[in-house]
Parts: C-alpha cells; sequence; structure tokens
C-alpha cells in the first residue's frame, strides 16, 4: 500500500522550518519534482523529507560564500534533478574544502602562538615606509590603514607625518595577514592582540575563538571562527552521510 502524501505543513514541521522556507526551497530548485493532487495540495514523500533535511544542513554551510558556498548549493541541484552519483561525489568535495579551510585556521593558530615566544616570521633591520611595507607582506595600503584604523597595531610617524614600519610592525603585521587570510574577524584578532600586550600569552587558541560580546557591534561567525569552522564540519559530514542514503530513504 503506497504511504500517505505528506502536506506541506507536514515536511515544514518534519524539518523544523516555516512552511514559506519549505515553499521557498522549492522555488530555488532544490527538491525533486512535487507531485500536485487535483485540488492543487503538494503531494511530497519521504523522499522530499530526506532532501529538506540535506538542505537544512546545506544552509549551515552556504554563509561562507567562494567555492564553498557554490559547491554545497550544487548539491542541493544535483540531488534534486536525480543526478545522486555527481551530488556524492560534490559532498565529498564539500567536505574536503571545508576540512582545508580548518587546516589553515589552526595553522594560523600556530603562527601566532610562535610569535608569542618571540619566534620571528622574517628578520630585517629596515624602515619601510607604507608602499614598501605592503609589498613586503603582499596586501594592499588601504588593508594597511585599515588594520590600523581597527586599533590592531600603532604605527610610528616621521616628523613629516610619513608611517614608518620597523621590525616590530612588520612581525605584528605578518601575524594580523595570516589570521585574516584564514578569515578571522577583526575582532578576534583585536581582542588577542589587546591580550598579548596585556602579557596574557596563555591560551591563544581559545582567546582567538572567544572575543567579548559587545551588543552595541554587529557580530560575525567569524568572530568565534573555531567554533564555527567545527559546526560546519559538522553539517559537512552529516551531508555526506545524508546524501548518500537519497535514493533510498528509510
Amino acid at each position: 500500500m503506497a504511504a500517505k502524501p505528506l502536506r506541506t505543513n507536514d515536511v515544514a514541521r518534519r524539518l523544523g522550518v516555516a512552511v514559506n522556507t519549505v515553499r521557498l526551497y522549492e522555488s530555488l530548485g532544490y527538491f525533486p519534482l512535487i507531485p500536485r493532487a487535483e485540488n492543487g495540495y503538494r503531494q511530497f514523500s519521504e523522499l522530499h523529507v530526506r532532501h529538506g533535511q540535506v538542505i537544512r544542513q546545506v544552509m549551515r554551510c552556504t554563509w561562507l560564500g567562494g567555492r564553498i558556498r557554490e559547491t554545497a548549493l550544487s548539491i542541493l541541484t544535483l540531488a534534486a534533478s536525480g543526478d545522486y552519483a555527481a551530488a556524492n561525489e560534490h559532498a565529498q568535495l564539500l567536505y574536503d574544502l571545508v576540512e582545508t579551510e580548518r587546516d589553515h585556521a589552526e595553522e594560523a593558530v600556530a603562527v601566532v602562538e610562535a610569535w608569542s615566544r618571540g619566534q620571528r616570521q622574517q628578520a630585517s633591520d629596515q624602515q619601510l615606509r607604507i608602499g614598501q611595507a605592503a609589498a613586503r607582506l603582499d596586501v594592499t595600503i588601504d588593508e594597511l590603514r585599515n588594520w590600523e584604523r581597527n586599533g590592531l597595531l600603532t604605527v610610528p610617524r616621521l616628523a613629516n607625518g610619513y608611517r614608518i614600519y620597523g621590525q616590530a610592525e612588520i612581525d605584528r603585521l605578518l601575524v594580523i595577514r595570516v589570521l585574516r587570510r584564514a578569515r578571522y574577524s577583526t575582532m578576534a584578532i583585536l581582542n588577542m592582540l589587546q591580550r598579548l600586550d596585556a602579557g596574557q600569552a596563555d591560551h591563544l587558541r581559545d582567546i582567538l575563538d572567544s572575543t567579548p560580546i559587545d551588543t552595541s557591534m554587529e557580530r560575525y561567525p567569524t568572530d568565534n571562527w573555531l567554533t564555527t569552522l567545527e559546526d560546519i564540519h559538522e553539517a559537512a559530514t552529516i551531508i555526506c552521510e545524508l546524501v548518500a542514503d537519497l535514493p533510498n530513504p528509510p
């Protein structure tokens, strides 16, 4: 005997979302074709619920943007079209991309810890102007000014007002650059640097992942980047498992 079709509100309840969210997922092409009854009501099946579970996990990953977002969303459209083999491949690719992102974040922590122990990234006695410092660090002048404006460092100035970057500034900027490239937020970096400047060099990994809450400022997932990456990694793991089961839902 065929299973009784599910209504939109049934699926919404199973997925823990609003009815309009289910309709949005349908309009975006994330579900396989949904049959309609003679009265126009959607007739979902258990397979649609399984697709919905994948969608919910994918949405935990998409805010990152770039290749991770593109890959995550491709899983949904491939699965909806019935190309489960390709969806599985993209699910594994997503997992690998998230793993790489997490590795970069941990490598950045290692750089910070080495710097806090006095290990230099580059040694030089040169005094650099802002353009020279930007070239040395492979960043833009605007990035250097923005980091200074946000309190990440104080740059000495000559009598004529020109910024001058010595070894201490270059070392600090190398750490900032590594952290920003690894997607740590400016606020998380500022919190860590302030603690270091105050002589608190222990548990830097935890400090980077525990930005104080300031209700007057907008919050970003990268303010607690390591925790966020763990959440995304968990989602990517679940996606791989769910996509593998899509052709044969329980």
